[in-house]
């Protein structure tokens, strides 16, 4: 007997399709996070990128914060607003040089991990796709193979008619499975990819921004001259 997909799928236990339903959710969800992942990336690599240059090309640090602030959307704009501000309290609360540039530091630091964060927020659903939804196809492997033994043994038949739609549900759910693993697993770590480029260009404008915040507070140090006994 010609069976086709759906046909298959009409037969198979309640179990199987709940199975096949939570395979098929997954996969949309994990094509979502994909594709807004995809765009979200590329978009914050090009704009930390510009931002970058941009920020080289100012004469100082507020030249410098001025241009961060004409682009909010950009992962560099999180970065500097933690080490302005930083930087302002400090001051203000009058701490000598080494301190403010240690608070800038760590403020900057701060800063970079809390926008890898936001980055990465939804990897980690991809990352549990990956990994399990191999686990739930062979979940439905596995019933599938059961309810065809149990139809076996209630037929007393071992012919094809009965062990067919057993296992072409089982086959099914299966290939269901990897069909789901596999986009999430390239996906992941091609998104892993990026956001370790991403981490590099914010951890060297850090270091860019505490340059100019050193030289900063160096042009506004008083110059201690020795006179001649």
């Amino acid at each position: 007997m010609d069976l086709n997909i759906f046909d298959i799928l009409g037969q198979a236990t309640l179990v199987a399709k709940c199975i096949l339903a939570l395979l098929l959710l997954m996969s949309i969800l994990s094509w979502a996070i994909m594709f807004q992942k995809w765009f979200s990336l590329n978009r914050a690599l090009n704009k930390a990128n510009k931002g970058i240059e941009t920020f080289e090309r100012a004469r100082d640090l507020r030249e410098a914060v001025q241009t961060l602030g004409a682009d909010p959307s950009s992962p560099l704009f999180s970065v500097g607003h933690q080490g302005v501000t930083e930087y302002n309290r400090s001051r203000e609360a009058g701490n000598t040089a080494d301190v403010v540039s240690d608070n800038v530091r760590r403020s900057l630091h701060q800063g970079v991990n809390v926008e890898m964060v936001r980055c990465a927020s939804s990897l980690s659903f991809l990352a549990t796709t990956a990994n399990t939804t191999p686990f739930i196809g062979l979940f439905g492997t596995i019933w599938g193979i059961m309810h065809t033994f149990h139809a076996i043994g209630a037929m007393k038949s071992a012919s094809l008619a009965t062990v067919a739609p057993g296992i072409s549900e089982a086959l099914i759910a299966t290939a269901m499975g990897l069909a789901v693993a596999i986009p999430a697993t390239v996906g992941y770590n091609a998104f892993m990819g990026k956001l370790g480029v991403l981490e590099t260009r914010l951890v060297n404008f850090a270091g860019m921004f505490l340059n100019r915040v050193q030289r900063e507070i160096n042009a506004t140090r008083p110059v201690t001259q020795r006179g001649a006994e």
